[in-house]
């Protein structure tokens, strides 16, 4: 027998035994699970409430995101409400808009107006640069002791066709010899200079010949001031081209007669036989173009 001094001891082993299924980690897996099928059903639900044009505004925007968020248009933010497509009611057709975003109508308005002064712009640009030009061909006059002698003969103005150039004849100083399409040397000088200058700028020019009333002297033999005036501008256009205007910048050639007279209360006042240069603004240039495009007039010498 065991002295009465010595203790029992009794070791106590706990075994441990995995749960298998019916541990809790399937909870974790349940409620991941039941997370996304409220995604999925609040998706289903906002696509369901939302109208087929808005739909095409999602999409277009995860197409081209940069388009509709830099031009605007139908898209995901485009409303303060998620129910985008009916607004205050659901049966409605029309939806809401964003919050200080103007009406269909009053856009379109805006757009006209946005437009109209960006023409407004461009057409004060355009102004400018001819009035420049204007400027230009004063200074090479005045700086050339040839041209100056023919300053009066020489007149400039902005007209609503762009900027005119207007070369008269004086009593004692024709541009033409008389009855002939024939230049002067100092007209030459002249139409050549111009012609330089005329490429400092992109402006397509046009060109009319006119004669005064007094009638051809010749002209029962075919030959009438409206075929003088034809051959006198395309000798003009010939000389601005060999002063170094490019030729392409020429639209329009036409022979008038005394049809416009500069002098009206005297049709035979020397001034009315002179060649206008126009330099077209936009406006004038595509009402040329939408008339019938380049006109060259055909002229005939005299038999």
């Amino acid at each position: 027998m065991a002295s009465d001094d010595k203790k029992l001891i009794v070791v106590k082993r706990i075994k441990k035994v995995a749960g298998g299924h019916h541990g809790g980690a399937w909870k974790i897996a349940y409620a991941d699970f039941v997370t996304a099928m409220m995604a999925f059903f609040l998706l289903m639900w906002l696509l369901g409430s939302t109208t087929q044009g808005d739909l095409q505004g999602i999409a277009d925007y995860f197409n081209t995101p940069l388009k509709v968020s830099l031009l605007g248009g139908s898209g995901s933010g485009d409303s303060s409400s998620v129910i985008k497509g009916g607004g205050t009611d659901l049966t409605r057709s029309t939806g809401q808009v964003k919050q200080g975003e103007l009406p269909t109508e009053e856009r379109t308005i805006n757009l006209k107006a946005a437009v109209e002064e960006a023409l407004r712009i461009e057409r004060l640009k355009e102004l400018d640069t001819l009035k420049k030009l204007k400027s230009s061909l004063e200074k090479a006059i005045d700086a050339d002791a040839k041209l100056q002698q023919f300053k009066k003969q020489i007149l400039l103005d902005i007209t609503t066709e762009g900027l005119r150039i207007q070369i008269v004849d004086e009593e004692n100083r024709p541009m033409f010899r008389s009855g002939s399409a024939r230049l002067e040397s100092y007209a030459i000088k002249i139409l050549r200079e111009i012609g330089k200058m005329l490429n400092q700028v992109p402006n397509k020019v046009s060109l009319s010949g006119h004669t005064d009333a007094r009638p051809y002297p010749f002209g029962e033999m075919g030959y009438s001031n409206w075929d003088l005036s034809a051959d006198r501008a395309n000798a003009s256009r010939r000389e601005l081209i060999a002063g170094g205007m490019d030729e392409g910048k020429m639209v329009r050639v036409v022979g008038l007669s005394s049809a416009v007279l500069f002098d009206k209360k005297d049709p035979l006042n020397p001034i009315n036989r002179r060649i206008n240069i126009i330099v077209m603004n936009k406006v004038t240039e595509e009402s040329v173009r939408t008339d019938g495009g380049t006109v060259e007039v055909e002229s005939r010498q005299p038999a």
